[in-house]
């Protein structure tokens, strides 16, 4: 069981590292915006507003990939060291991955059978 939670440790550090780079575009995407927003072109007052609100709400989007890249990162340092945190926290966002469908659910569903198997279980026993 220890290799399946090493292995789960490794795909948490993939899913982390991928929502962060998506989180890195988006922000780049609101910048962008913001850009088209505050430009001096021939630009009409409805434009500027709905670009205004595409950067807002984009930037919005990309904090929360931002920290939810993050806390898978952090999860996957954490189970690799096998603390009792670590499982409720993996099962956390285990149970918040099973919406992004289809590999977020492939990963709630695995991180669910490594985690809530008994060998699993005493892996993480103090």
């Amino acid at each position: 069981m220890k290799r399946h939670v090493d292995f789960l440790a490794t795909l948490y550090l993939t899913w982390g590292g991928i929502f962060t780079l998506v989180a890195l575009a988006g922000f780049a995407l609101a910048a962008g915006a913001f850009a088209i927003a505050s430009s001096n072109g021939p630009v009409r007052f409805s434009s500027e507003m709905a670009a205004s609100l595409t950067g807002v709400t984009i930037g919005v989007v990309s904090l929360i990939a931002l920290v939810w890249g993050a806390l898978h990162l952090y999860v996957s340092r954490t189970l690799r060291r096998h603390r009792p945190s670590a499982r409720l926290m993996a099962l956390g966002l285990a149970v918040g991955n099973l919406v992004l469908l289809p590999f977020g659910t492939a990963l709630g569903a695995y991180a669910g059978w490594v985690l809530l198997n008994e060998e699993g279980r005493r892996l993480f026993e103090g």
